[in-house]
């Protein structure tokens, strides 16, 4: 298996250096779709400076990252050269794609185990029919995120969103490992920097206690909230002892409620925020963050109780397209986890539309920003109406997936085949 990844991986690694080491590496870390106020290295760098020179980084509005984070990066930035700091984005991106494709070998064996215990003949057929080998989902896996042109821009761009997508991995692999301690540590960092990710806590309390007796999916539930309470406090703490005050409160979560920064950015925060008035900002605000933190969590948790490796996946997909600075680097990761719904393709009916939806916005995007900022011949009306098309590909490809879910339960069900003369058909529901 190893020695079969190898030449892949040895391609990612070329490629990413190269690209780290050309004249387009600047050009890639100011494109606005890549970098934004939140993970931009720019920003990590000016605060490094701010805070060796005994200047809080958090008394203006330039830095946002966590004081843990501005220890580490500062360590980084001091004894890193650039070789070493190009490695270690390439080497954190290794990882989580190796997080990924076996956090897909183990969830996928687990859960073909557990149909076939449910049900010995039609749906363990129609699931191993529908997702070729267990090792191809974990290889496609694998190879989508390596080749991801929004993770390699990602990483190219030295943003530290790839560092939010390691921890993105590691809590998917505690979780199909139902760990509680290593699922709480990860989602409290993530929590601490990004603040959305809190509502991971709920698939990985459903994939813990989905073996569990009703008795113990109490006391599950009670210690894995205790936990993630415990840690994060810990957390807290230990940020207030780096910076001795609690300033880095507002520059982190209230950075990402308000939204304060409305420079242009993939997501949809900036333009009603420019262009409304003054006295709708609290609306627009309040409606925005109810969107992608808590409308969407108890019903989806409800319908997917039975998968929640969906339900992450579900939850990290609103998190991005609804999120206040998202870029392009959170798009990609659950981009590539799209092939744990392998066994779905064929229930889904806008699954070409969606990818030039995808395509086209994403090499509109440049020529729009070019028009608007440089030509002066377009206005910020053009560069939004990418931005929301591009938004609109993604809600219409999470209702894809999650429509032909349901339509895939409807089918094995109710033994439906869906062969017709040898060949795949298309299910239908009217």
């Amino acid at each position: 298996m190893l020695t079969k990844l190898l030449p892949n991986f040895i391609l990612a690694v070329a490629i990413r250096f190269l690209l780290m080491n050309s004249e387009y590496q600047k050009v890639i870390s100011e494109r606005v779709e890549v970098s934004t106020a939140l993970n931009s290295w720019k920003r990590v760098t000016e605060g490094v400076y701010l805070y060796n020179f005994g200047i809080d980084p958090y008394s203006g509005d330039l830095f946002h990252e966590t004081p843990i984070c501005l220890y580490v990066f500062n360590i980084i930035q001091r004894y890193f050269p650039w070789w070493a700091l190009c490695l270690l984005f390439v080497v954190t991106d290794l990882i989580s794609a190796l997080c990924l494709a076996y956090v897909g070998k183990n969830y996928n064996n687990n859960w073909c185990s557990k149909e076939e215990k449910d049900k010995k003949q039609d749906v363990s057929q129609e699931k191993d029919d529908g997702t070729s080998t267990k090792t191809d989902i974990a290889l496609y896996i694998l190879m989508v995120y390596l080749f991801n042109p929004y993770i390699i821009l990602n990483c190219v761009g030295f943003t530290t969103t790839v560092f939010s997508n390691l921890l993105n991995s590691i809590t998917l692999v505690a979780m199909v490992r139902h760990s509680i301690f290593w699922s709480c540590i990860s989602t409290a960092l993530l929590t601490l920097q990004n603040l959305y990710p809190i509502s991971l806590l709920v698939p990985v309390a459903i994939y813990i206690c989905n073996n569990k007796s009703k008795n113990n999916v109490k006391s599950t539930i009670i210690t894995l909230i205790i936990t993630f309470l415990s840690i994060f406090t810990l957390l807290l703490g230990i940020c207030y002892y780096i910076m001795g005050s609690w300033s880095f409160l507002w520059n982190i979560f209230g950075f990402i409620l308000l939204a304060p920064d409305v420079r242009p950015n993939i997501g949809l925060y900036w333009y009603f925020l420019t262009e409304m008035f003054e006295h709708f900002k609290s609306l627009f605000i309040a409606s925005f963050q109810i969107n992608v933190s808590l409308l969407y969590i108890v019903p989806l948790a409800l319908k997917l109780r039975r998968q929640p490796i969906l339900l992450a996946f579900s939850y990290l997909a609103i998190m991005t397209i609804f999120k206040s600075y998202p870029c392009v680097g959170d798009v990609g990761f659950y981009i590539s986890l799209i092939p744990f719904w392998m066994h779905l393709f064929q229930h889904m009916q806008q699954g070409f539309i969606i990818s030039c939806f995808i395509l086209v916005c994403t090499g509109f995007a440049p020529i729009v920003w070019h028009q608007w900022i440089y030509a002066r011949s377009a206005n910020a009306n053009f560069y939004f109406g990418v931005t929301l098309a591009f938004a609109v590909a993604q809600i219409f490809l999470l209702t894809d997936i999650l429509f032909a879910n349901i339509k895939y339960e409807f089918a094995s069900r109710h033994n439906i085949n869906k062969d017709i003369t040898g060949s795949k058909a298309t299910l239908l529901l009217e």
